[in-house]
């Protein structure tokens, strides 16, 4: 005999979409709202419900994202993020084309009230393998959104011109940010991120850039994931540190640095955009971003072009002081792992620069060795015979 709770979940078959569109008896409204709020915390705590008769609830809460009433698309949505942590719910939510369509057309509507809801599953089902074919996949154009066919192109048009709500005023979708991080493990996804896109001439990775030193901490955290695992693209390099390409060196060191001065020759050699700093800079706040971009500037450093470049434009100092005003462990070791690459000499090369580091860390040593000297010596009881 199903339980109180079971019998609840029922309530979502009865309220599916279909029936409600030719049915508008109060039932049909009325406990599919009550159903959906009311089941929204079991999605976390007892998600075993929602597997029952294999799947059919899920199967239900999908046709209910498309609900024409609010809340109830909302509470679908709310359920389906969290039940998608489960891996048989996730590959089922995942592999359903049907269903993808479904969130790309809400999600490139900007009058979509739950449009970060959207954002936020589509993240977590990127976390699936078989979302990568979404990297080649053509629909058809939202034209108030975007100008192309592709379904890349779209949802990276969605971020970049929603946020802070300016495409749509119900949402800023940088829940999208952990979506194209995701997506960026993959050999496809880097290829994306690095390729010249034809719509617009430009490259997607550069778009994402400028969102390093954004006020939500998660834009920045998944623009920061994604830019470091495209990083392992060694052969994008060149476009990466270029100019005229990406330029992607002052967007990831802006983030760790705060209003320290530096000595002049240092912030001569420096990046223009990372010299004569405001007095009130602040890094960022967050240690576990700072963290990846010191990975990301250990990746750049694959190729000697990356090192000399790194060393020419004064990357050390940056890290020296980050190192010096960050109290967090994990932040420290990035900064020594990084140091120590681009202060060793090269292969069979003299380093001026290795030599002096040295030399200061020697005369160091030796001062804090006299200075412990001196004071043992003056702490040494004197017997007067």
């Amino acid at each position: 005999m199903p339980t109180e709770l079971e019998e609840l979940v029922e309530f979502l078959h009865h309220g599916n979409t279909q029936i409600r569109q030719v049915e508008t008896l109060i039932d049909h409204v009325f406990f599919p709202l009550l159903a959906c709020e009311n089941l929204v915390g079991f999605s976390t705590a007892q998600p075993s419900l929602f597997k029952r008769q294999q799947l059919v609830p899920v199967r239900d809460l999908k046709l209910l994202v498309r609900d024409y009433a609010k809340p109830i698309a909302k509470n679908a949505l709310t359920m389906l993020i969290n039940l998608s942590a489960d891996e048989e719910v996730l590959k089922n939510l995942a592999e359903d084309d049907a269903f993808l369509e479904t969130l790309l057309v809400k999600i490139t509507n900007p009058k979509e009230p739950n449009a970060n809801e959207v954002a936020m599953l589509l993240a977590n089902l990127a976390k699936s393998d078989s979302l990568r074919r979404i990297i080649t996949l053509t629909r058809k154009v939202p034209d108030s959104v975007s100008g192309s066919k592709r379904a890349m192109d779209q949802l990276m048009d969605c971020f970049v011109k929603g946020a802070e709500g300016s495409l749509n005023k119900n949402a800023d979708y940088d829940y999208l940010a952990y979506f194209f991080a995701d997506l960026s493990k993959s050999e496809e996804g880097r290829a994306y991120f690095t390729t010249r896109q034809e719509y617009d001439s430009v490259v997607p990775i550069s778009k994402l850039v400028v969102f390093t030193e954004h006020k939500s901490d998660i834009r920045r955290r998944g623009v920061a994931s994604t830019i470091k695992n495209v990083a392992f693209d060694i052969p994008s390099h060149p476009m990466l540190f270029a100019e005229d390409g990406v330029n992607l060196l002052p967007y990831i060191l802006l983030p760790i640095m705060g209003p320290e001065e530096y000595d002049d020759d240092e912030t001569a050699a420096m990046l223009p955009d990372l010299q004569l700093l405001p007095p009130d800079k602040k890094r960022d706040p967050d240690p576990h971003i700072i963290l990846t971009h010191l990975e990301t500037l250990l990746l750049l450093t694959t190729t000697r072009a990356g090192r000399d470049r790194m060393r020419e434009v004064q990357v050390y100092p940056i890290i020296r002081e980050c190192h010096l005003h960050v109290e967090n462990e994990e932040v420290r070791e990035g900064c020594d792992r990084l140091v120590q690459v681009l202060m060793r000499g090269e292969e069979g090369e003299e380093n001026d620069a290795e030599k002096e580091a040295m030399a200061r860390a020697r005369a160091y040593a030796l001062a804090q060795e006299s200075q412990k000297q001196d004071e043992d010596e003056d702490e040494k009881i004197v017997d007067i015979c």
